[in-house]
């Protein structure tokens, strides 16, 4: 089997007899190395959280940064290639100012989304180029109301009620899954993603401020300080 994959995994413009492009399956592993992270919609807003690892107690905490504004009413969580990251999270601020500038607001966060998305896409299809290695969790509120999506490798997005990425994903996702409900106030909500996010970890206790923001309609993004991180972790 892994001599038969090495014919088809050089470029990524080949698909293997059995209909897969492993360069975007390897960018997928990518993102299962990195930090988790996940969105939740509570009754009138969207939540997003994310694991903060320093890699050397000499990093300051002040230069890591996981939630990225990309507008007033739309925010990312990020894992995966941090420098990946921030090249496509610089590239949703130009497409949100220039939605801003054709009809005055952001009035659809999807089609910010599929922009970004179009993007991906684009470097899973030519040679000479690699896939992203990044998923994106996009959170905000528009028109509709609170909207939640995420992007992955392979420019594929689908919008969810609650959504994780990263090392983490599947042990955060079956704890949501068993907690979440529709009309959770905002503070349930985030008892519910710092709890998911202790149960992705072999030992909870070694969780030190996870980045935590949010929104509600007809707000814009709140970004919690260490202060009012630490009173959710007790």
């Amino acid at each position: 089997m892994q001599q038969g994959q090495m014919a088809y995994d050089r470029a990524i413009t080949v698909f293997s007899p059995d209909g897969r492009l492993f360069q975007v399956e390897y960018a997928r592993e990518a993102v299962k190395k990195g930090s988790t992270a996940l969105g939740i919609k509570f009754k009138d807003g969207v939540l997003l959280l994310s694991e903060k690892k320093a890699r050397s107690r000499l990093v300051e905490k002040n230069s890591l940064e996981k939630i990225q504004l990309v507008d007033d009413n739309v925010a990312t969580v990020t894992s995966g290639l941090v420098a990946d990251a921030r090249v496509l999270i610089d590239f949703a601020r130009v497409g949100a100012q220039q939605e801003k500038v054709t009809y005055g607001s952001l009035t659809n966060i999807e089609n910010l989304v599929k922009k970004v998305a179009d993007q991906m896409q684009q470097y899973t299809q030519f040679g000479g180029v690699r896939p992203y290695g990044v998923s994106i969790i996009f959170a905000g509120t528009d028109t509709i109301g609170p909207r939640l999506f995420d992007c992955d490798p392979a420019g594929t997005i689908n919008e969810y009620k609650s959504v994780a990425i990263g090392a983490g994903k599947d042990a955060v996702t079956d704890y949501i899954e068993k907690e979440y409900k529709d009309d959770m106030s905002l503070e349930d909500t985030i008892k519910l993603g710092v709890a998911a996010l202790k149960s992705a970890l072999a030992d909870a206790s070694s969780m030190k401020e996870p980045e935590i923001a949010s929104i509600k309609v007809g707000e814009t993004f709140h970004v919690y300080t260490n202060e009012e991180v630490s009173k959710y972790l007790n």
